[in-house]
């Protein structure tokens, strides 16, 4: 069974089922549609359920629409929905896929483990505002391109969670040439690298 002990996340043994079964689809779509890297699904329980799961502990409010981008195989956007529709179920969730076929496994996955989760197979900027209260977006794009994706589906009064790896304090500082924002940093706990950034009050300069 997975471990979401070092996520800080107070989880029931029907939601970690649920994110057994999510993985166990994960490794059957894998090698058709390229989901993950294949080198990391072996570890995928820590290094992609784990490390998206983190996230929802820094959520700022407990009800409201959640939007991720770029969800691709579902990380994070699909592990927080499923540990959401138990820990805070007035929290929405509305994954954003341009690419057909991850969408169809994103669906799947949210039919067989029966939460309510919408998926919208489109590509992020041709999408209308969608004007969440959080924001999320996991290895989708550097800093500076990325916020223009946030800024199109944030409410004005929304957060973005961003996890980000090694290179984040440049990505950072160059983010800061085009944008003016609030920040802060959370310390992941899969990477000693790695920082969950928190952004609001975003505007382009």
């Amino acid at each position: 069974m997975i471990d979401l002990s070092k996520s800080g996340l107070d989880v029931s043994r029907e939601t970690l089922l649920k994110l057994d079964l999510y993985l166990e689809l994960l490794k059957k779509w894998n090698p058709k549609i390229n989901l993950v890297a294949p080198s990391t699904l072996k570890g995928s329980a820590e290094r992609h359920f784990l490390d998206s799961a983190q996230i929802l502990k820094h959520s700022p409010v407990r009800a409201g629409k959640w939007v991720d981008l770029g969800s691709g195989g579902g990380f994070p956007g699909l592990v927080l929905a499923i540990i959401a529709s138990e820990t805070m179920p007035d929290l929405s969730f509305t994954l954003v896929e341009s690419d057909l076929r991850k969408a169809s496994f994103l669906r799947t996955v949210i039919r067989e483990t029966n939460i309510t989760t919408k998926v919208v197979a489109d590509r992020i900027e041709s999408t209308a505002s969608l004007d969440g209260q959080v924001v999320s977006a996991r290895a989708l794009a550097a800093l500076p391109k990325l916020l223009g994706f946030v800024a199109h589906h944030m409410a004005s009064d929304g957060v973005a969670l961003l996890p980000k790896g090694e290179n984040w304090k440049s990505e950072l500082e160059e983010a800061r040439k085009t944008w003016d924002f609030s920040s802060k940093t959370h310390q992941s706990v899969t990477q000693s690298n790695a920082v969950i950034l928190e952004i609001g009050a975003l505007k382009h300069v």
